[in-house]
C-alpha cells in the first residue's frame, strides 16, 4: 500500500517514520515545519509536497496536532482518490466533526495504549521506552468511524506498524475511544497522577528528603498497582481503607464522574482541538 505521512518530522510523526522506515509499505513523507524537516533529514527521509504526496496514495496517515486537523484535513482530504483510507491518530478531531464529508473514503482512528506498567519487558532499552513505538511493546486501540471491514483490516494492519511493536489491537468507536481519552487517561488520570506528583513535592516542603519521599511514592504506587489491577492476591489495610474513605471527600469532587457524560466528553474535545 501508497501511503502519505502527513507530519512525519513531529513529536508522533517521526515515530510513526522511524517504524514506516523498516515496514514493505511505499511511503511518501509530507512536512512543512523547518524542525521537522531538519529531524527527518537527519534520518535520510526526503521530504515530498503535499500533491505529490497523495498522488496514488491508498492510505493517508495524518499525523499533526489536533488543533491542526480540521485545517489539514480541509486541505488534504478533498484530494484523496476514491477508495484510499485516512487515518487519523487521535479521536477528538474526528468526534468533533472536524473531518470532510466523503462518503467514497474510508476514516480510521487509532490511538497507543503505551506500554503498560504491568508487564514482562527484560530488556532495559524496552524498560526505558515509556512512550512505545521503539522497543517496549504495547497495545493499541482502533475505530473504524467509516468504511467497510476491508478498511478496518488495512487500518489496523498500519497502526500495528506505526505502533510496533504491538500486542493486541482492541477493536471499539471513536466514541469509546474519546472515554479513554481524554475522558480516562487525561481528565481523570493525569490530573490525579499530577496531584500525586505534587503530593510528593509538598512532602519534600515538609522536610523529607526528595530522595527518600521519591522512593516511597513509586514503592507505594507499585504495590497498589499489584493490588488494584495485578491479581496481587493481598489486600489494603482496614486504616488505609479508612483514609481513602477520608481523603475522596477532601481531594475529589463527590461529582467527578461528570466527565464521562457524552456532552462534557464533547466539550472537552472541542477544547482540545481548538485550543482553548
Amino acid at each position: 500500500m501508497r501511503v502519505a505521512l502527513f507530519g512525519a518530522g513531529g513529536k508522533m510523526g517521526l515515530r510513526c517514520t522511524d517504524n514506516l522506515r523498516r515496514s514493505p509499505y511505499e511511503v511518501r513523507y509530507v512536512e512543512v515545519s523547518a524542525t521537522g524537516i531538519e529531524a527527518l533529514a537527519r534520518r535520510g527521509v526526503q521530504v515530498v509536497s503535499a500533491e505529490a504526496g497523495l498522488a496514488g496514495a491508498e492510505g493517508v496517515v495524518l499525523a499533526v496536532p489536533d488543533r491542526l486537523i480540521r485545517a489539514v484535513a480541509a486541505s488534504v482530504v478533498p484530494q484523496v482518490a476514491p477508495g484510499a483510507l485516512v487515518m487519523v491518530l487521535d479521536p477528538a478531531a474526528p468526534l468533533a466533526g472536524q473531518l470532510p464529508k466523503r462518503t467514497d473514503v474510508g476514516y480510521f482512528v487509532t490511538h497507543p495504549c503505551h506500554p503498560p506498567v504491568l508487564n514482562d519487558e527484560t530488556d532495559p532499552e524496552a524498560r526505558r521506552d515509556f512512550f512505545g513505538g521503539v522497543r517496549a511493546r504495547q497495545h493499541i486501540v482502533c475505530a473504524l468511524m467509516q468504511g467497510t471491514e476491508a478498511d478496518y483490516e488495512r487500518g489496523v494492519t498500519l497502526a500495528r506498524t506505526l505502533f510496533a511493536p504491538v500486542m493486541t489491537a482492541h477493536r471499539v468507536t471513536v466514541e469509546q475511544m474519546a472515554v479513554l481519552e481524554p475522558a480516562m487517561a487525561e481528565t481523570v488520570v493525569l490530573t490525579l497522577m499530577v496531584t500525586i506528583k505534587e503530593a510528593m513535592d509538598e512532602a519534600v516542603r515538609a522536610g523529607v528528603p526528595p530522595e527518600a519521599a521519591r522512593d516511597f511514592l513509586l514503592g507505594h504506587m507499585n504495590v497498589n498497582i499489584g493490588i488494584l489491577f495485578g491479581g496481587l492476591g493481598a489486600r489494603f489495610s482496614d486504616g488505609a481503607l479508612k483514609a481513602v474513605e477520608r481523603g475522596r471527600k477532601r481531594v475529589l469532587r463527590d461529582d467527578w464522574r461528570r466527565v464521562f457524560e457524552p456532552e462534557q466528553i464533547l466539550r472537552e474535545v472541542k477544547a482540545i482541538t481548538e485550543a482553548l
